[in-house]
């Protein structure tokens, strides 16, 4: 996939909840739930569904850390 974002986690699609305006899609990335809010729009017309293969493209100008 050609994107200008470099951190692409390729993945399996694990959920997706549909609201009115938003959805929430979670993919399992090795193991790992990434989860991700995005346009009911985009879900549907990217056809998300349990199951199939998506890439989670990650884009951030900040990514903050915590420690107990």
């Amino acid at each position: 996939m050609d994107a200008s974002a470099s951190n692409q986690l390729r993945g399996t699609v694990k959920a997706v909840s549909i609201g009115a305006v938003m959805a929430e899609v979670i993919v399992d990335v090795n193991g790992i739930e990434m989860v991700a809010a995005i346009t009911k729009d985009s879900a549907e017309r990217l056809g998300l569904a349990s199951g199939m293969p998506a890439v989670a493209i990650i884009k951030a100008t900040d990514v903050m850390i915590g420690v107990d």
